[in-house]
């Protein structure tokens, strides 16, 4: 296989980020614990800790974007008749385990490299730093190959994810941390992963208004550790979700309004018993600003999982180096 890497800083024109704003709501049930004209923000309720609070996360980089021959079937002989767009990228996951009375730490990350390519041309890409082992990825006309390949790598991180969570929840059960109460918080949605026991999603971030005007600004008279109550979002994919608000300073209407999610497997009572759960562990985490620029929402465990994942990616300097290298002797 014969591959040129971009000249072009990867961080420029490429970031080939999944567009959620483009997210289509069927439809809200905003009835499921209590009537939409009882809405009124929910205190918090003093409840037992879990034994454990598991919080996973993943990273992911584009080391190179490239550029792979695709050979002219008609003349062999001749140069290549066109050129697919791939990317070579690393990613990785793990997670923190706080455990009641034994303090944090990390659980082994898990660090992956890929070859994403469009087409036929999928192969591993061996440089001096690693190998980027291929990722044939199918190409969605409707969005394009860039759209394409982001989707490809944001897949194999969520599995990488979901593959993490299943085994920190086997070390805590295999060293006796966890009373079987653990709680499994993942940074971002729990879209593939809602199968899971006892887990949580929180999103950060709020591009989409999912309520109705007069319900969307009571989320800002939430006061902190008060949440919203329980509502169901039918998108492409169900999941109940409700919003709190981490402790913070006073600020905008928004400020320090996290969006939490888990899945529809489980019956309604067990939800609102995770939402109440919600507000008494998550504030216990919120991040102050003079520590995170992300502050409340980017909680401490995650923050520094993050920094962790990053520094065991790699040095990005040196892996685009390689992969120049790497093309320049295929």
């Amino acid at each position: 296989m014969r591959f040129y890497v971009d000249g072009w800083d990867p961080s420029y024109g490429t970031s080939m980020e999944i567009d959620d704003t483009a997210e289509t709501v069927v439809a809200v049930r905003t009835d499921i614990e209590v009537a939409t004209d009882q809405w009124a923000p929910i205190p918090v309720r003093a409840l037992r800790q879990p034994s454990a609070t598991v919080f996973v996360d993943g990273v992911r980089r584009i080391d190179a974007r490239v550029w792979i021959d695709e050979p002219n079937h008609d003349h062999p002989e001749r140069p290549a008749a066109d050129a697919g767009l791939g990317l070579c990228a690393s990613y990785g996951a793990g997670a923190v385990c706080c455990c009641s009375g034994r303090g944090a730490h990390f659980l082994e990350p898990r660090i992956r490299r890929g070859s994403f390519t469009i087409g036929s041309q999928a192969a591993p890409v061996k440089t001096w730093a690693g190998t980027y082992d291929a990722r044939a990825t199918a190409l969605q006309e409707s969005r394009g190959p860039a759209w394409s390949l982001s989707a490809a790598l944001q897949t194999k991180l969520t599995e990488l994810e979901l593959q993490v969570a299943v085994d920190a929840r086997e070390q805590l059960g295999a060293h006796g941390l966890g009373r079987g109460d653990e709680l499994l918080v993942l940074d971002g949605p729990v879209r593939g992963r809602a199968h899971l026991s006892r887990v949580l999603g929180v999103i950060k971030s709020h591009q989409t208004a999912y309520l109705a005007p007069d319900l969307h600004r009571m989320v800002g008279s939430l006061q902190p550790r008060e949440r919203t109550p329980v509502f169901l979002l039918d998108t492409a994919w169900d999941r109940y979700t409700w919003y709190l608000r981490l402790p913070c300073p006073p600020g905008h209407a928004w400020a320090g309004v996290v969006r939490i999610e888990c899945g529809t497997t489980i019956g309604v009572s067990e939800v609102l018993a995770y939402a109440n759960l919600s507000q008494t562990v998550l504030p216990r985490f919120a991040s102050e600003e003079y520590k995170d620029s992300r502050a409340p929402q980017n909680l401490y465990p995650v923050a520094g999982l993050e920094r962790e994942l990053r520094r065991r990616l790699g040095h990005a300097g040196l892996l685009y180096r390689a992969l120049r290298q790497a093309a320049a002797a295929a």
